[in-house]
C-alpha cells in the first residue's frame, strides 16, 4: 500500500461529553494524549476557550502541563494561546518553565482571536487597546524572550532566556499567512471549522516564506476534521456528533458534545444546515479506504507538511479508533 508519509498530530479543544463532568473531559484529555503517543503521533495541542461551559480549555497552560506529565515522548503543545488575552512575557514565562521541566517537547501554538465572545474578551484583556493589532509585535518579543541572553532587553523572561521554545501562527484568514511568511515560522491554517480561506492561505505563505533561523523552507501545518471507522456508514453516523457540535457553534448553545443520532434533519433547518456543512467541508471521513483515497487527494493538491486531526467523536474508543486508522493510513498499513 502506499505510504502518503505525513507527521500526524491531534488538536484537543477539550470538550464535556454528556454525561461528564469538567474532571471526567480532563481525564479523558490524558487518555487520549497517551493512547494518540502510543501510536505514534508527532504532537498534542490543547486549543484555549473562554466562557464556554461545555469546554474545559481556558487555563491552557495548566493542561498542557498536565498532559506533559502524564506522557513520556509526545510534543504537547497549545493550539493556541490567544495571545491578546495575556502579556507576551507572563507567556514566556509559563511557557519557558514548560520548557525547563521537559525539554525539547513544548510547542506554542499563537492566534490573534479572542477564543471567546467580546464581553468575555473584554473580561481578559490585559488593556482597553485592541491588542489584536499589537500582535505582530507580541510574537516578536516572544521569539526575543526565548532567543539566547546577549540579545535580551532589559525585561527577561526567567525561566525562558535560551529555551528556544518553537513558535508556530495559526490561522484563520489570510492575515496570520503573510505574517508566518515575513518572520520565517512555520504555520497553521484552522480548516477545521473555517475552511473557507485556506486554499489562498496555503499559497501565500508557501509564496512569500522568507528563510530565517528558525526554518529554511516554509512548515505547512493544516488542522482538519478526521472522522474514521471500520465502515463509511458508521462514519456517517459517528459524524453526526461533530455535526451537533457545529450546530452548537452556529446556535450559540452550550450543549455538551453529544451521542451520534440517526437523523440530523430532525435537528436543524435549512439555514442551519448550510452553515454547519459550510464550517465541517474540510473533514476526512470514512472506511480507512475512504480515508486513504482523501488524504491522498488532499496531498497531492496542498502538499502540506503535517496534518492535525481533531475528532468530535462521542463514544471515547471508538474517537482513539479513528486517530488509529488515521495513522495506518498514514504509515501505508
Amino acid at each position: 500500500m502506499t505510504n502518503i508519509n505525513i507527521p500526524l498530530s491531534v488538536l484537543n479543544l477539550v470538550p464535556i461529553r454528556e454525561g461528564q463532568d469538567a474532571k471526567q473531559a480532563i481525564d479523558s484529555m490524558v487518555d487520549l494524549a497517551q493512547a494518540v503517543e502510543d501510536m505514534g503521533y508527532n504532537r498534542y495541542w490543547i486549543a484555549e476557550h473562554h466562557n464556554t461551559t461545555t469546554l474545559v480549555s481556558s487555563a491552557t497552560s495548566i493542561l498542557i502541563k498536565h498532559a506533559l506529565e502524564h506522557t513520556k515522548s509526545i510534543h504537547v503543545g497549545s493550539g493556541g494561546i490567544m495571545l491578546p488575552n495575556h502579556s507576551s512575557l507572563v507567556v514566556a514565562e509559563q511557557f519557558g518553565t514548560l520548557a525547563t521541566i521537559y525539554p525539547g517537547r513544548v510547542d506554542l501554538g499563537l492566534g490573534r482571536a479572542p477564543g471567546t465572545d467580546m464581553m468575555t474578551a473584554d473580561a481578559l484583556r490585559r488593556s482597553k487597546n485592541d491588542s489584536v493589532y499589537t500582535f505582530p509585535n507580541d510574537v516578536k518579543d516572544l521569539l526575543t524572550y526565548f532567543g539566547p541572553e546577549e540579545l535580551q532587553g532589559y525585561v527577561k523572561a526567567f525561566p525562558g532566556v535560551g529555551t528556544n521554545v518553537p513558535i508556530y501562527i495559526l490561522g484563520s484568514s489570510t492575515d496570520s499567512a503573510y505574517l508566518a511568511a515575513s518572520l520565517g515560522l512555520p504555520y497553521v491554517f484552522a480548516s477545521h471549522f473555517a475552511p473557507r480561506y485556506m486554499e489562498e492561505a496555503i499559497s501565500i505563505y508557501k509564496n512569500r516564506f522568507q528563510p530565517s533561523e528558525y526554518l529554511d523552507q516554509p512548515y505547512m501545518m493544516v488542522c482538519l476534521n478526521v472522522i474514521a471507522a471500520e465502515t463509511d456508514e458508521e462514519a456517517n453516523f459517528l459524524s453526526t456528533s461533530t455535526l451537533q457540535f457545529f450546530l452548537n457553534v452556529v446556535r450559540n448553545s452550550r450543549k455538551p458534545l453529544r451521542p451520534p443520532v440517526d437523523n440530523m434533519d430532525e435537528l436543524w433547518n435549512p439555514m442551519e444546515k448550510e452553515m454547519v456543512l459550510g464550517m465541517s467541508s474540510v473533514t476526512l471521513m470514512g472506511s480507512k479506504t475512504s480515508i486513504r483515497e482523501k488524504l491522498t487527494s488532499f496531498q497531492e493538491k496542498y502538499h502540506v507538511n503535517e496534518i492535525m486531526a481533531v475528532s468530535y467523536i462521542y463514544d471515547q474508543e471508538k474517537q482513539k479508533r479513528s486517530y488509529e486508522i488515521l495513522k495506518e493510513v498514514a504509515d501505508g498499513k
